[in-house]
């Protein structure tokens, strides 16, 4: 009476909500998977299953990745990075870089390390912007003094500055050398995002 089991077995699925950040990522349990740069900013419908996350956007499906367990990685498929054009252009290293050189030279320092320790740029922007915002919340002055700390432990990261601003550490005075340029072969400083037309900011 019974009747064959299904060819496949149930495979079970969670729904999530996800935006896509500037850097054409979602965020889906700490790791970072590619989505096409056309959605920036939209707000996906995100399947997660043990073995695959898949994006949709009004029921149809725009992408899918296997699941990866890294946090703080990225998962990025060539097709999805996007060609030069003029909405994209606003968001470039260079942009990120000068920003930051308002807040200061820690500041500035650090977001050139960011950057420079992805594969593609473009992968530390949604890091670069969050620590910059947190000169809105706490005052530039004190982001400069957290991105000082973060420097000298070799902390480079959105999470490390918020958790320094937030315990006070960069009120309290450092017992550590005063900071000095990281030596790092993929630190370029500030020169390096500068166009030959282009003079300092």
């Amino acid at each position: 009476m019974l009747r064959a089991l299904p060819a496949q077995r149930f495979l079970y699925a969670e729904w999530k909500k996800a935006r896509v950040g500037i850097d054409y990522h979602v965020e889906v349990d700490g790791h970072y998977y590619s989505v096409p740069y056309q959605l920036v900013s939209q707000q996906l419908d995100v399947r997660v299953t043990a073995k695959t996350v898949e994006c949709f956007t009004k029921s149809r499906r725009v992408t899918s990745h296997p699941r990866s367990f890294r946090r703080g990685a990225h998962t990025t498929q060539s097709e999805h990075m996007p060609r030069p054009h003029r909405e994209y252009a606003q968001w470039t290293p260079e942009r990120l870089v000068r920003w930051a050189q308002k807040a200061g030279p820690s500041v500035s320092g650090l977001v050139e390390m960011v950057m420079a320790t992805r594969v593609h740029p473009q992968h530390g922007f949604r890091s670069c912007l969050g620590i910059l915002r947190l000169g809105e919340r706490y005052g530039f002055e004190r982001l400069e003094s957290a991105c000082r700390r973060a420097l000298q432990i070799g902390a480079a990261s959105y999470r490390s500055v918020a958790s320094i601003l937030k315990a006070g550490l960069d009120q309290q005075e450092s017992l550590l050398e005063p900071a000095r340029p990281h030596a790092h072969e993929n630190l370029r400083g500030a020169a390096y995002y500068q166009t030959p037309e282009e003079g300092p900011c």
